[in-house]
């Protein structure tokens, strides 16, 4: 397994195509609601991808609001979840936040995946809400206290 930032079309396209499979088909995300306007190269997001026997199985992406990194669109291809693929996305975003120079993250975790981020040192801030059709938490991290 091997991982990078995205920096060409056809490794954000290999993306896009992971995020459809995984949120708009397997999840029925609308497709207007999963892409937005932050979908691109060299914008307000950085976009990571995740190989696994050289084919694309993983992605997600960060951006910066107010101070804190915001995981966003973290999905994985459901053959390759057992790999600890996720565990290697969510540290690659947040050393992009550090690399930033920012020390809080936050993401809307679904709720079935709670106990995975809780395991990252992520904490629940906020009741059960509904994005999508599906229940989430907002769930926060302070990336100092982990460096201790």
């Amino acid at each position: 397994m091997n991982l990078k930032r995205i920096t060409l079309i056809e490794e954000l396209e290999a993306a896009f195509s992971i995020r459809k499979k995984v949120f708009v088909e397997e999840q029925c995300v609308p497709l207007n609601d999963e892409f937005d306007e932050f979908d691109t190269l060299n914008g307000e997001c950085e976009h990571v991808l995740a190989y696994y026997d050289g084919q694309p199985v993983a992605t997600g992406r960060i951006r910066v609001l107010d101070g804190i990194g915001k995981l966003e669109r973290i999905c994985i291809l459901e053959p390759y979840r057992k790999f600890g693929i996720g565990k290697k996305i969510i540290s690659a975003l947040e050393e992009i936040v550090v690399e930033k120079g920012h020390q809080k993250v936050k993401l809307h975790g679904q709720t079935q995946a709670e106990g995975f981020y809780k395991k990252l040192g992520y904490r629940a801030s906020s009741t059960e809400f509904m994005e999508d059709g599906i229940p989430h938490l907002l769930m926060t991290k302070d990336l100092s206290a982990s460096k201790e």
